[in-house]
């Protein structure tokens, strides 16, 4: 199949429903080759329900969801090939070495057999944990674990990286040392990179572009700058004196999803998957 595209990640009117419960609803969105981009929004937004379409973790009619091209209803497997997924809930072994845990996404994955010990090796050694490797998992600290999963998702030498949460529960140390082997590996490979995350100082410093996603579609798109200076303006529009100080990030984040708690924004189930990982990574 001949590619001619510019975007790692086209979703067209992404619809997905759980009985009477929309979770995405008519989504549209690029995601450009090459570049982080941070899909954010608050708990019930419908974030991870889109990501899951987009890793054919759940399934979607044809043309919703286009990954390099390739169709995620149709194309499955061509799709799996090409991404690295690292999952808001943990998924390493604690029972096993950080290499056996590499090793083993590796033939999921279906690597190669006589480059699997090669690729697991460049992969532990990527995240920084090539001196750990043959140590079990479950003695690893919150960092280590994230950085093991991260080498999980790599060893498949991806061209798209989803992060669901990747930091969730690290300290400010831990969350920093995962950041700049992400950004290490990109620069190395060009790989394109999908994050959600709640931290808006890490949206606005390591992401090109975010997208605000409320109510299961696309509220508001741009660069960091861009967005708060779209807030800005309109508060400026408003009545607000020039003079006043540029909004934050989170004053956008508020400004499109709204103050208050919504009842819809998540469930128990999410909430207890949430703060068990954070507690098995803090």
């Amino acid at each position: 199949m001949t590619r001619d595209v510019a975007e790692a990640v086209l979703c067209t009117g992404l619809a997905y429903s759980f009985g009477a419960t929309t979770a995405v609803d008519g989504l549209d969105l690029a995601v450009r080759e090459g570049e982080v981009f941070g899909l954010l929004g608050p708990n019930g937004a419908g974030k991870t329900t889109a990501i899951r379409c987009m890793t054919t973790l759940l399934p979607v009619p044809a043309g919703m969801v286009r990954v390099f091209g390739h169709d995620a209803a149709g194309d499955r497997m061509a799709v799996r090939r090409l991404l690295g997924y690292v999952p808001q809930q943990l998924s390493a072994d604690a029972g096993l070495t950080g290499r056996e845990n590499v090793a083993l996404f590796a033939r999921v994955f279906d690597v190669p057999r006589r480059e699997r010990a090669e690729r697991v090796g460049q992969a532990l050694a990527a995240v920084g944990l090539a001196d750990a490797a043959d140590r079990l998992a479950g003695t690893y600290s919150g960092g280590m674990v994230r950085r093991l999963e991260l080498a999980q998702a790599l060893v498949s030498a991806p061209r798209l990286l989803i992060l669901d949460e990747p930091t969730i529960g690290l300290d400010p140390i831990a969350r920093t040392g995962v950041w700049e082997h992400i950004g290490a590996i990109r620069a190395a490979t060009g790989m394109t990179v999908l994050v959600t995350t709640h931290s808006m100082d890490e949206a606005d410093q390591y992401c090109d572009r975010l997208g605000l996603m409320h109510h299961g579609r696309i509220r508001a798109l741009g660069t960091p700058a861009e967005l708060r200076e779209g807030l800005g303006a309109r508060r400026r529009a408003a009545g607000a004196a020039a003079t006043d100080p540029l909004p934050t990030l989170e004053d956008v984040f508020r400004d499109v999803a709204g103050s208050g708690l919504d009842e819809s924004s998540g469930d128990f189930r999410d909430v207890r998957s949430t703060r068990r990982t954070a507690r098995r990574v803090g």
